[in-house]
């Protein structure tokens, strides 16, 4: 009898587990096969080292860490630019930002600083996303123009709820130069609360409404925040200068800014979660370009930070959560960069893939598969104005462990090389001109290439103005 009941318990145990087994590998592969959804976060101004789970101790974001914990580390992407128009464009176009248009900052409201026109043969991302059966949703900064025909229901999105300008002179007032640039779709509006709380609004509304539908979504979910001005709620400043009472009055604000950040980022989630969408959606984090150094960001050892061409100001946290095909816990290596969200996104939808982009997927590397490294130079840039740079251009090349940069437009080339000297403390320019030599016919080919697509907004005749 107890030999019996041994026999049925063992039976037992392995049905069980061979139902588990089973129900898991229907699970998976139902995420295998079914489109899934995405929500690209995109945090503005973010330091590489701003995010606890880097393990830096004197800030906490639990839900930014989830991204991490629960997905892929990718520890070596970058910005393709060290500011944000530029970086926005490559990711919509899978293109070098001034192959599209834009080399620097979109500023439509200031003519004479202006720096890009979102070029009209460039093609997005939700156009393409369309013929797959996608609606496509953005909340947030859009930053790559201010009128038609380059506002985001103009270039492919379903739905739009956001700021066009490149920055808020206020998170509470929502006004640049005194110009309300809050649109829902295309009209107007003039909400109250805090902008970081609006877009979390915002996105969890769409993502309870898209989930419902059925229909699989896209949602670009491109905060303000950390950006200055540095305009934590006063609830969350007062929640660090208690737990931190030492800390500097600077990184203090901006500790509660990133931190106020993180749980709307959580908002997102726990939204995904109870919609029932979440294993089958891929939720990525990233920032639009290094941590600025001038408002206490932290951007790890690394050189510099944002508007420079230095690792600081190119390097950027990156993390993809896709429970149903990406390993919890798992990192990554390889190279990426911002405008390579392009391609894997439409990959992984089952969408067409153009061929003359620049970016390269890298979804086999986030669903465990093997992928070598793509054999490519990469292409940095920023054009700006001021008394710094004077409408002149600064950029990176860099091939291989080689990269050569100009950091200021009256500045000489620099050379480093970042499997030895990752952190760019030795100039190599004067000791390896032969690899100067090569990395600058590489740049120039680059710029020529570029230099063919407009940045500025064309000229139109008497009678179409």
């Amino acid at each position: 009898m107890i030999r019996f009941s041994s026999r049925i318990r063992s039976l037992a145990k392995s049905l069980c587990a061979f139902l588990f087994i089973s129900s898991t590998a229907s699970t998976f592969a139902a995420g295998l096969t079914a489109k899934p959804n995405f929500v690209i976060i995109l945090t503005d101004d973010q330091g590489l080292a701003d995010y606890s789970a880097y393990g830096t101790r004197d800030l906490r974001t639990p839900n930014m860490d989830r991204i991490f914990h629960e997905g892929m580390t990718f520890q070596n992407f970058k910005a393709n630019s060290p500011v944000c128009s530029p970086t926005r464009a490559s990711l919509l176009t899978g293109c070098y930002p001034d192959r599209v248009g834009v080399p620097g900052l979109v500023r439509e409201e200031e003519p004479g600083n202006n720096w890009g026109y979102l070029a009209h043969s460039a093609v997005l991302l939700p156009k393409l996303l369309k013929p797959a059966g996608y609606h496509t949703g953005m909340v947030g900064k859009w930053n790559l123009g201010l009128s038609s025909p380059n506002i985001p229901n103009d270039r492919g999105f379903d739905f739009y709820q956001g700021f066009l300008g490149d920055m808020m002179d206020d998170y509470w007032k929502h006004l640049r130069h005194d110009v309300n640039m809050l649109r829902k779709n295309r009209e107007v509006i003039t909400p109250e609360g805090h902008a970081t709380d609006l877009f979390t609004d915002w996105a969890c509304d769409y993502i309870a409404e898209r989930a419902k539908s059925g229909q699989p979504f896209f949602l670009y979910l491109a905060y303000n925040a950390p950006h200055d001005p540095i305009q934590p709620p006063p609830e969350w400043l007062e929640k660090v200068r208690a737990r931190e009472p030492g800390m500097d009055e600077k990184r203090m604000k901006l500790v509660a800014l990133i931190e106020h950040l993180d749980a709307g980022i959580g908002r997102v989630l726990d939204t995904l979660e109870k919609a029932g969408v979440s294993q089958n959606t891929l939720v990525t984090l990233s920032s639009d370009n290094g941590g600025s150094l001038p408002v206490g960001a932290k951007n790890g050892p690394w050189r510099s930070g944002k508007t420079h061409m230095y690792e600081g100001g190119l390097r950027v946290p990156f993390g993809a959560r896709w429970p149903a095909r990406i390993k919890a816990g798992s990192e990554t290596p390889r190279t990426a960069l911002t405008m390579d969200l392009f391609p894997t996104v439409l990959e992984a939808a089952g969408a067409a893939v153009p061929k003359d982009i620049d970016g390269a997927s890298f979804l086999p590397t986030m669903v465990g598969e093997s992928q070598p490294e793509t054999p490519r130079d990469l292409y940095f840039v920023r054009r700006e104005g001021g008394p710094m740079y004077g409408g002149k251009t600064i950029e990176a090349f860099q091939r291989g462990y080689w990269k050569l940069l100009q950091d200021s437009p009256f500045g000489a080339l620099e050379l480093y090389n970042l499997k030895e000297d990752p952190y760019e403390t030795t100039n190599l320019a004067e000791k390896r001109k032969d690899i100067v030599r090569d990395l600058n016919a590489g740049l120039r080919k680059q710029i020529q290439k570029s230099g063919s697509v407009p940045w500025q907004k064309p000229e139109q005749p008497d009678d179409l103005k």
